[in-house]
Protein backbone atom coordinates (compact mmCIF):
# COMPACT_ATOMS: atom_id res chain seq x y z
CA UNK A 1 0.00 0.00 0.00
CA UNK A 2 1.42 3.41 -0.95
CA UNK A 3 0.51 7.05 -0.42
CA UNK A 4 1.64 9.17 -3.34
CA UNK A 5 3.02 12.71 -3.34
CA UNK A 6 4.83 12.72 0.00
CA UNK A 7 7.58 15.31 0.32
CA UNK A 8 10.78 15.69 2.28
CA UNK A 9 11.59 18.79 4.37
CA UNK A 10 14.46 20.89 3.08
CA UNK A 11 17.02 22.60 5.30
CA UNK A 12 15.35 25.98 4.82
CA UNK A 13 11.93 24.56 5.78
CA UNK A 14 13.05 22.87 9.01
CA UNK A 15 11.72 24.68 12.09
CA UNK A 16 13.74 24.38 15.29
CA UNK A 17 11.59 22.83 18.02
CA UNK A 18 8.99 21.34 15.66
CA UNK A 19 8.89 17.60 16.36
CA UNK A 20 7.85 14.63 14.23
CA UNK A 21 6.61 11.45 15.95
CA UNK A 22 6.15 8.02 14.38
CA UNK A 23 4.62 4.99 16.11
CA UNK A 24 4.00 1.36 15.18
CA UNK A 25 4.06 -2.17 16.63
CA UNK A 26 7.12 -4.40 16.42
CA UNK A 27 6.82 -7.81 14.73
CA UNK A 28 8.87 -10.94 15.31
CA UNK A 29 10.20 -10.78 11.76
CA UNK A 30 11.60 -7.28 12.35
CA UNK A 31 13.45 -8.33 15.49
CA UNK A 32 14.89 -11.39 13.75
CA UNK A 33 15.90 -9.30 10.75
CA UNK A 34 17.78 -6.89 13.00
CA UNK A 35 19.58 -9.82 14.60
CA UNK A 36 20.50 -11.17 11.19
CA UNK A 37 21.87 -7.83 9.96
CA UNK A 38 23.94 -7.26 13.09
CA UNK A 39 25.39 -10.76 13.14
CA UNK A 40 23.84 -11.56 16.53
CA UNK A 41 22.73 -14.97 15.25
CA UNK A 42 23.72 -18.41 16.50
CA UNK A 43 22.43 -20.90 13.91
CA UNK A 44 21.92 -23.40 16.72
CA UNK A 45 20.23 -21.03 19.17
CA UNK A 46 17.99 -23.39 21.08
CA UNK A 47 15.54 -21.19 22.95
CA UNK A 48 12.43 -20.69 20.80
CA UNK A 49 11.41 -17.08 20.47
CA UNK A 50 14.38 -15.80 22.43
CA UNK A 51 14.86 -12.88 20.06
CA UNK A 52 11.31 -11.91 20.67
CA UNK A 53 11.27 -12.25 24.44
CA UNK A 54 14.76 -11.44 25.66
CA UNK A 55 16.31 -8.18 24.63
CA UNK A 56 19.53 -9.10 22.85
CA UNK A 57 21.99 -6.29 22.08
CA UNK A 58 20.67 -6.11 18.55
CA UNK A 59 17.21 -5.26 19.84
CA UNK A 60 18.60 -2.67 22.23
CA UNK A 61 21.16 -0.85 20.12
CA UNK A 62 20.79 -1.62 16.44
CA UNK A 63 16.98 -1.80 16.76
CA UNK A 64 16.51 1.66 18.30
CA UNK A 65 19.21 3.10 16.07
CA UNK A 66 17.46 1.73 12.99
CA UNK A 67 14.14 3.22 14.09
CA UNK A 68 15.68 6.67 14.55
CA UNK A 69 17.44 6.41 11.19
CA UNK A 70 14.18 5.43 9.57
CA UNK A 71 12.37 8.48 10.90
CA UNK A 72 15.15 10.85 9.80
CA UNK A 73 15.53 9.29 6.35
CA UNK A 74 11.84 8.79 5.61
CA UNK A 75 10.00 11.53 7.54
CA UNK A 76 12.06 14.41 8.90
CA UNK A 77 13.98 15.66 7.00
CA UNK A 78 13.28 12.66 4.68
CA UNK A 79 14.90 11.53 1.40
CA UNK A 80 18.13 13.34 0.67
CA UNK A 81 19.20 13.34 4.32
CA UNK A 82 22.74 12.23 5.18
CA UNK A 83 23.42 11.14 8.75
CA UNK A 84 26.81 12.48 9.89
CA UNK A 85 27.13 11.43 13.52
CA UNK A 86 25.10 10.28 16.50
CA UNK A 87 25.26 10.11 20.27
CA UNK A 88 22.52 7.82 21.52
CA UNK A 89 22.22 6.09 24.91
CA UNK A 90 20.30 2.80 25.16
CA UNK A 91 18.42 1.43 28.16
CA UNK A 92 16.06 -1.53 27.92
CA UNK A 93 15.03 -3.75 25.07
CA UNK A 94 12.53 -4.05 22.25
CA UNK A 95 10.10 -6.95 22.40
CA UNK A 96 7.66 -8.34 19.88
CA UNK A 97 4.33 -6.56 20.24
CA UNK A 98 5.82 -3.41 21.74
CA UNK A 99 4.29 -0.14 20.57
CA UNK A 100 7.29 1.88 19.44
CA UNK A 101 7.09 5.69 19.58
CA UNK A 102 10.01 7.56 18.01
CA UNK A 103 10.28 11.35 18.15
CA UNK A 104 12.84 13.57 16.43
CA UNK A 105 13.07 17.29 17.25
CA UNK A 106 15.41 19.75 15.47
CA UNK A 107 17.34 21.65 18.17
CA UNK A 108 20.03 23.48 16.19
CA UNK A 109 20.69 24.53 12.60
CA UNK A 110 24.22 25.27 11.43
CA UNK A 111 25.92 26.39 8.27
CA UNK A 112 26.36 23.77 5.57
CA UNK A 113 22.77 22.49 6.00
CA UNK A 114 23.71 20.84 9.30
CA UNK A 115 20.89 20.08 11.73
CA UNK A 116 21.19 18.58 15.21
CA UNK A 117 18.14 16.49 16.19
CA UNK A 118 17.15 15.45 19.69
CA UNK A 119 15.84 11.87 19.40
CA UNK A 120 13.89 9.60 21.74
CA UNK A 121 12.51 6.07 21.34
CA UNK A 122 9.93 4.58 23.71
CA UNK A 123 8.80 0.94 23.72
CA UNK A 124 5.34 0.51 25.29
CA UNK A 125 5.99 3.45 27.57
CA UNK A 126 9.59 2.54 28.42
CA UNK A 127 12.31 4.97 27.34
CA UNK A 128 14.85 2.77 25.55
CA UNK A 129 16.91 5.35 23.65
CA UNK A 130 17.66 9.06 23.75
CA UNK A 131 20.34 11.42 22.52
CA UNK A 132 21.26 13.45 19.47
CA UNK A 133 21.85 12.78 15.79
CA UNK A 134 23.55 15.25 13.46
CA UNK A 135 22.53 15.24 9.82
CA UNK A 136 23.07 17.08 6.60
CA UNK A 137 19.57 18.08 5.52
CA UNK A 138 18.41 17.98 1.90
CA UNK A 139 18.78 21.11 -0.19
CA UNK A 140 16.02 20.48 -2.70
CA UNK A 141 12.44 19.26 -2.52
CA UNK A 142 11.88 15.57 -3.32
CA UNK A 143 8.39 14.21 -3.92
CA UNK A 144 8.10 10.46 -3.41
CA UNK A 145 5.73 7.61 -2.67
CA UNK A 146 5.55 6.72 1.01
CA UNK A 147 6.13 2.99 0.66
CA UNK A 148 5.30 0.77 3.60
CA UNK A 149 8.04 -1.39 5.09
CA UNK A 150 8.53 -4.31 2.68
CA UNK A 151 7.52 -7.74 3.83
CA UNK A 152 10.38 -10.17 4.25
CA UNK A 153 10.28 -13.80 5.24
CA UNK A 154 12.45 -15.16 8.01
CA UNK A 155 11.80 -18.31 9.98
CA UNK A 156 8.43 -18.11 11.70
CA UNK A 157 9.36 -21.08 13.84
CA UNK A 158 12.90 -22.40 14.11
CA UNK A 159 11.94 -26.06 14.14
CA UNK A 160 15.49 -27.37 14.18
CA UNK A 161 16.47 -25.18 17.13
CA UNK A 162 13.51 -26.61 19.00
CA UNK A 163 14.60 -30.15 18.16
CA UNK A 164 18.06 -29.47 19.55
CA UNK A 165 16.51 -27.90 22.63
CA UNK A 166 14.44 -31.01 23.27
CA UNK A 167 17.63 -33.08 23.19
CA UNK A 168 19.14 -31.26 26.15
CA UNK A 169 19.56 -33.66 29.04
CA UNK A 170 19.15 -36.79 26.89
CA UNK A 171 21.91 -39.35 27.16
CA UNK A 172 23.86 -39.49 23.88
CA UNK A 173 22.75 -42.24 21.51
CA UNK A 174 25.23 -44.94 20.54
CA UNK A 175 25.15 -44.71 16.76
CA UNK A 176 26.85 -46.84 14.11
CA UNK A 177 28.07 -44.50 11.38
CA UNK A 178 28.19 -46.68 8.29
CA UNK A 179 31.21 -46.17 6.02
CA UNK A 180 32.26 -42.64 7.09
CA UNK A 181 34.94 -42.42 4.43
CA UNK A 182 34.62 -38.88 3.13
CA UNK A 183 34.74 -35.43 4.67
CA UNK A 184 31.05 -34.76 5.29
CA UNK A 185 30.10 -38.25 6.42
CA UNK A 186 32.83 -38.14 9.05
CA UNK A 187 32.67 -34.52 10.21
CA UNK A 188 28.86 -34.52 10.53
CA UNK A 189 28.80 -37.31 13.15
CA UNK A 190 31.79 -35.81 14.95
CA UNK A 191 29.94 -32.49 15.27
CA UNK A 192 26.87 -34.36 16.57
CA UNK A 193 29.15 -36.09 19.08
CA UNK A 194 30.64 -32.75 20.14
CA UNK A 195 27.12 -31.55 20.88
CA UNK A 196 26.47 -34.73 22.91
CA UNK A 197 23.76 -36.03 20.58
CA UNK A 198 25.50 -39.30 19.71
CA UNK A 199 28.40 -41.56 20.60
CA UNK A 200 29.63 -42.55 17.15
CA UNK A 201 30.90 -46.02 16.34
CA UNK A 202 32.70 -45.79 13.02
CA UNK A 203 32.00 -48.85 10.89
CA UNK A 204 33.96 -49.33 7.66
CA UNK A 205 37.46 -49.81 6.26
CA UNK A 206 39.65 -48.56 9.09
CA UNK A 207 42.45 -47.37 6.82
CA UNK A 208 40.04 -45.20 4.81
CA UNK A 209 38.41 -43.80 7.93
CA UNK A 210 41.76 -42.87 9.46
CA UNK A 211 42.98 -41.39 6.18
CA UNK A 212 39.87 -39.20 5.99
CA UNK A 213 40.38 -38.05 9.58
CA UNK A 214 44.02 -37.26 8.90
CA UNK A 215 43.16 -35.32 5.75
CA UNK A 216 40.60 -33.25 7.66
CA UNK A 217 42.90 -32.88 10.69
CA UNK A 218 40.37 -34.27 13.19
CA UNK A 219 41.06 -36.51 16.17
CA UNK A 220 39.05 -39.74 16.22
CA UNK A 221 41.06 -41.50 18.91
CA UNK A 222 38.14 -41.33 21.35
CA UNK A 223 35.83 -43.32 19.10
CA UNK A 224 35.53 -47.02 18.42
CA UNK A 225 36.30 -48.17 14.87
CA UNK A 226 34.83 -51.43 13.59
CA UNK A 227 36.95 -52.49 10.63
CA UNK A 228 35.24 -53.97 7.56
CA UNK A 229 36.45 -54.79 4.09
CA UNK A 230 34.15 -52.47 2.12
CA UNK A 231 30.91 -50.48 2.26
CA UNK A 232 28.65 -53.50 1.68
CA UNK A 233 30.24 -55.30 4.61
CA UNK A 234 29.98 -52.12 6.70
CA UNK A 235 26.21 -52.00 6.13
CA UNK A 236 25.79 -55.65 7.11
CA UNK A 237 27.97 -55.29 10.20
CA UNK A 238 26.20 -52.15 11.39
CA UNK A 239 22.79 -53.83 11.02
CA UNK A 240 24.07 -56.87 12.93
CA UNK A 241 25.30 -54.58 15.72
CA UNK A 242 21.86 -52.97 15.92
CA UNK A 243 20.15 -56.36 16.08
CA UNK A 244 22.49 -57.37 18.90
CA UNK A 245 21.83 -54.19 20.85
CA UNK A 246 25.38 -52.87 20.51
CA UNK A 247 24.12 -49.63 18.98
CA UNK A 248 20.85 -47.73 19.26
CA UNK A 249 20.81 -46.12 15.83
CA UNK A 250 22.39 -46.08 12.37
CA UNK A 251 23.65 -43.17 10.31
CA UNK A 252 24.43 -43.44 6.61
CA UNK A 253 27.93 -42.43 5.58
CA UNK A 254 29.53 -42.37 2.14
CA UNK A 255 27.67 -45.30 0.64
CA UNK A 256 24.52 -45.49 -1.47
CA UNK A 257 21.18 -45.53 0.31
CA UNK A 258 20.20 -48.70 -1.56
CA UNK A 259 23.30 -50.43 -0.24
CA UNK A 260 22.45 -49.63 3.36
CA UNK A 261 18.75 -50.39 3.01
CA UNK A 262 19.53 -53.74 1.35
CA UNK A 263 21.03 -54.80 4.68
CA UNK A 264 18.15 -53.30 6.69
CA UNK A 265 15.19 -54.79 4.82
CA UNK A 266 15.59 -58.63 5.06
CA UNK A 267 13.23 -60.12 7.63
CA UNK A 268 15.67 -62.72 8.95
CA UNK A 269 18.81 -60.57 9.25
CA UNK A 270 17.62 -56.99 8.96
CA UNK A 271 15.82 -54.52 11.17
CA UNK A 272 12.18 -54.96 10.19
CA UNK A 273 9.33 -54.72 12.69
CA UNK A 274 5.63 -55.46 12.30
CA UNK A 275 5.33 -52.04 10.63
CA UNK A 276 6.10 -51.17 7.03
CA UNK A 277 9.43 -49.35 6.82
CA UNK A 278 8.97 -45.73 5.75
CA UNK A 279 10.86 -42.45 5.60
CA UNK A 280 9.89 -39.00 6.87
CA UNK A 281 11.41 -35.67 5.92
CA UNK A 282 11.24 -33.12 8.73
CA UNK A 283 11.27 -29.63 7.25
CA UNK A 284 11.88 -26.22 8.75
CA UNK A 285 10.10 -24.02 6.21
CA UNK A 286 10.73 -20.29 6.79
CA UNK A 287 7.21 -19.22 5.82
CA UNK A 288 5.40 -21.97 7.77
CA UNK A 289 4.67 -21.48 11.47
CA UNK A 290 5.36 -25.07 12.58
CA UNK A 291 7.57 -28.03 11.72
CA UNK A 292 6.33 -29.85 8.62
CA UNK A 293 6.74 -33.52 7.87
CA UNK A 294 6.57 -35.08 4.37
CA UNK A 295 6.17 -38.85 4.05
CA UNK A 296 7.08 -41.06 2.24
CA UNK A 297 9.53 -39.54 -0.21
CA UNK A 298 12.44 -41.99 -0.04
CA UNK A 299 11.48 -45.67 0.37
CA UNK A 300 7.96 -46.71 -0.72
CA UNK A 301 7.59 -45.97 -4.43
CA UNK A 302 3.88 -46.59 -5.02
CA UNK A 303 2.41 -47.48 -1.62
CA UNK A 304 -1.02 -49.12 -1.54
CA UNK A 305 -3.63 -48.45 1.14
CA UNK A 306 -2.19 -51.03 3.52
CA UNK A 307 1.28 -49.49 3.25
CA UNK A 308 -0.09 -45.98 3.73
CA UNK A 309 -1.65 -47.03 7.04
CA UNK A 310 1.80 -47.84 8.39
CA UNK A 311 3.42 -44.80 6.75
CA UNK A 312 0.97 -42.41 8.38
CA UNK A 313 1.13 -44.18 11.76
CA UNK A 314 4.93 -44.01 11.70
CA UNK A 315 4.75 -40.29 11.02
CA UNK A 316 2.17 -39.64 13.75
CA UNK A 317 4.32 -41.49 16.28
CA UNK A 318 7.34 -39.43 15.23
CA UNK A 319 5.47 -36.14 15.57
CA UNK A 320 4.37 -37.14 19.06
CA UNK A 321 8.01 -37.77 19.97
CA UNK A 322 8.66 -34.14 18.94
CA UNK A 323 5.99 -32.97 21.37
CA UNK A 324 3.07 -32.54 18.94
CA UNK A 325 0.32 -33.97 21.12
CA UNK A 326 -2.22 -34.62 18.36
CA UNK A 327 -0.58 -34.30 14.93
CA UNK A 328 -2.75 -33.09 12.06
CA UNK A 329 -2.30 -35.21 8.94
CA UNK A 330 -3.21 -33.86 5.49
CA UNK A 331 -3.60 -36.63 2.94
CA UNK A 332 -2.54 -35.04 -0.32
CA UNK A 333 -3.98 -35.37 -3.77
CA UNK A 334 -4.49 -33.07 -6.73
CA UNK A 335 -8.07 -32.27 -5.67
CA UNK A 336 -10.08 -31.87 -2.49
CA UNK A 337 -12.99 -34.10 -3.46
CA UNK A 338 -13.22 -37.86 -3.87
CA UNK A 339 -12.86 -38.88 -7.50
CA UNK A 340 -13.11 -42.60 -8.37
CA UNK A 341 -10.62 -42.01 -11.19
CA UNK A 342 -7.93 -40.72 -8.82
CA UNK A 343 -6.73 -43.49 -6.53
CA UNK A 344 -5.14 -41.13 -4.01
CA UNK A 345 -8.56 -39.59 -3.23
CA UNK A 346 -10.03 -43.04 -2.56
CA UNK A 347 -7.08 -43.91 -0.32
CA UNK A 348 -7.57 -40.63 1.54
CA UNK A 349 -11.23 -41.39 2.21
CA UNK A 350 -10.39 -44.88 3.45
CA UNK A 351 -7.59 -43.65 5.71
CA UNK A 352 -9.84 -41.04 7.29
CA UNK A 353 -12.51 -43.65 8.00
CA UNK A 354 -9.88 -46.02 9.41
CA UNK A 355 -8.80 -43.25 11.77
CA UNK A 356 -12.43 -42.76 12.80
CA UNK A 357 -12.61 -46.48 13.65
CA UNK A 358 -9.38 -46.51 15.64
CA UNK A 359 -7.26 -48.34 13.05
CA UNK A 360 -4.95 -45.33 12.94
CA UNK A 361 -4.38 -43.62 16.28
CA UNK A 362 -2.85 -40.53 17.83
CA UNK A 363 -3.57 -38.00 15.09
CA UNK A 364 -6.31 -36.17 13.21
CA UNK A 365 -6.60 -37.09 9.53
CA UNK A 366 -8.30 -35.27 6.69
CA UNK A 367 -8.22 -35.70 2.95
CA UNK A 368 -8.10 -35.62 0.12
CA UNK A 369 -6.55 -32.15 0.34
CA UNK A 370 -4.59 -30.32 -2.32
CA UNK A 371 -1.25 -28.88 -1.22
CA UNK A 372 -2.50 -25.28 -1.07
CA UNK A 373 -5.39 -25.91 1.28
CA UNK A 374 -3.37 -28.36 3.35
CA UNK A 375 -0.90 -25.65 4.37
CA UNK A 376 -2.85 -22.39 3.84
CA UNK A 377 -5.85 -21.51 5.97
CA UNK A 378 -6.68 -18.75 3.51
CA UNK A 379 -6.77 -21.22 0.62
CA UNK A 380 -8.95 -23.57 2.65
CA UNK A 381 -11.41 -20.77 3.46
CA UNK A 382 -11.52 -19.67 -0.17
CA UNK A 383 -12.54 -23.19 -1.17
CA UNK A 384 -14.98 -23.37 1.76
CA UNK A 385 -13.21 -26.34 3.33
CA UNK A 386 -14.18 -26.80 6.97
CA UNK A 387 -11.52 -28.93 8.59
CA UNK A 388 -9.38 -29.29 11.71
CA UNK A 389 -6.43 -30.07 9.46
CA UNK A 390 -6.69 -27.79 6.42
CA UNK A 391 -4.19 -24.96 6.65
CA UNK A 392 -2.69 -26.34 9.86
CA UNK A 393 -1.08 -29.61 8.78
CA UNK A 394 1.82 -31.07 10.75
CA UNK A 395 2.21 -34.02 8.37
CA UNK A 396 1.75 -34.25 4.61
CA UNK A 397 1.03 -37.81 3.48
CA UNK A 398 1.91 -37.87 -0.22
CA UNK A 399 0.40 -40.21 -2.84
CA UNK A 400 3.74 -41.74 -3.88
CA UNK A 401 7.50 -41.32 -3.70
CA UNK A 402 7.71 -39.14 -6.80
CA UNK A 403 5.21 -36.61 -5.45
CA UNK A 404 6.85 -36.61 -2.02
CA UNK A 405 10.33 -36.12 -3.39
CA UNK A 406 9.16 -33.19 -5.53
CA UNK A 407 7.32 -31.54 -2.63
CA UNK A 408 10.30 -31.86 -0.27
CA UNK A 409 12.87 -30.69 -2.84
CA UNK A 410 10.73 -27.74 -3.94
CA UNK A 411 10.34 -26.61 -0.34
CA UNK A 412 14.12 -26.85 0.05
CA UNK A 413 15.22 -25.12 -3.12
CA UNK A 414 12.39 -22.65 -3.73
CA UNK A 415 11.19 -21.91 -0.19
CA UNK A 416 14.53 -22.10 1.62
CA UNK A 417 13.52 -25.00 3.86
CA UNK A 418 16.06 -26.96 5.84
CA UNK A 419 15.37 -30.67 5.64
CA UNK A 420 16.27 -33.52 7.99
CA UNK A 421 15.18 -37.10 7.50
CA UNK A 422 14.80 -40.42 9.24
CA UNK A 423 13.78 -44.02 8.49
CA UNK A 424 10.91 -45.30 10.64
CA UNK A 425 9.31 -48.68 11.24
CA UNK A 426 12.68 -50.28 12.00
CA UNK A 427 14.10 -51.68 15.23
CA UNK A 428 16.35 -48.65 15.53
CA UNK A 429 16.12 -45.19 13.93
CA UNK A 430 18.18 -44.74 10.77
CA UNK A 431 19.41 -41.42 9.42
CA UNK A 432 19.87 -41.21 5.66
CA UNK A 433 22.14 -38.23 5.11
CA UNK A 434 22.74 -36.67 1.71
CA UNK A 435 25.96 -35.34 0.27
CA UNK A 436 24.18 -31.98 -0.10
CA UNK A 437 23.32 -31.79 3.61
CA UNK A 438 24.87 -28.89 5.52
CA UNK A 439 25.98 -29.07 9.14
CA UNK A 440 22.66 -27.68 10.40
CA UNK A 441 20.73 -30.38 8.54
CA UNK A 442 23.04 -33.16 9.73
CA UNK A 443 22.68 -31.99 13.31
CA UNK A 444 18.90 -31.81 12.97
CA UNK A 445 18.83 -35.36 11.60
CA UNK A 446 20.95 -36.51 14.54
CA UNK A 447 18.57 -34.72 16.92
CA UNK A 448 15.56 -36.47 15.36
CA UNK A 449 17.37 -39.78 15.70
CA UNK A 450 18.28 -39.08 19.33
CA UNK A 451 14.68 -38.24 20.25
CA UNK A 452 13.35 -41.41 18.61
CA UNK A 453 16.00 -43.55 20.28
CA UNK A 454 15.26 -41.96 23.64
CA UNK A 455 11.54 -42.67 23.19
CA UNK A 456 12.40 -46.31 22.51
CA UNK A 457 14.48 -46.37 25.69
CA UNK A 458 11.57 -45.01 27.69
CA UNK A 459 9.17 -47.53 26.17
CA UNK A 460 11.52 -50.41 26.98
CA UNK A 461 11.87 -49.17 30.55
CA UNK A 462 8.09 -49.06 30.98
CA UNK A 463 7.73 -52.59 29.63
CA UNK A 464 10.53 -53.98 31.82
Amino acid sequence: MTTANCSNVTFDEIEVGKSVTVSRSVTNTEVEALALVSGEVDPYHVEPGVLAHAGPPVAQGVGAEAIVSGVLNRRMPGPGTRILSQSLAFDGDIRVGDEIVATVTPREKRNGRIVVFECTVDASGRRIANGTVTVEAPKRRIVYDDIATPQIILRHNDAFAQLLKRCEGIEPVTCAVVHPCDRDSLLGPLEAARRKLIIPVLVGPEAKIRATAEAEKVDISAYRIVDTEHSHAAAQRAVAMARAGEVEALMKGSLHTDELMAAVVPSATGLRTERRISHAFVLDVPAYPRPLMVTDAAINIFPDLEAKVDIVQNAIDLARVFGVETPKVAILSAVETINPKIQSTLDAAALCKMADRGQITGGILDGPLAFDNAISEEAAKTKKIVSQVAGKADILLVPDLEAGNMVAKQLQYLAGADCAGIVLGTRVPIVLTSRADNVRTRLASAAVMALVANAKRAKSARQA
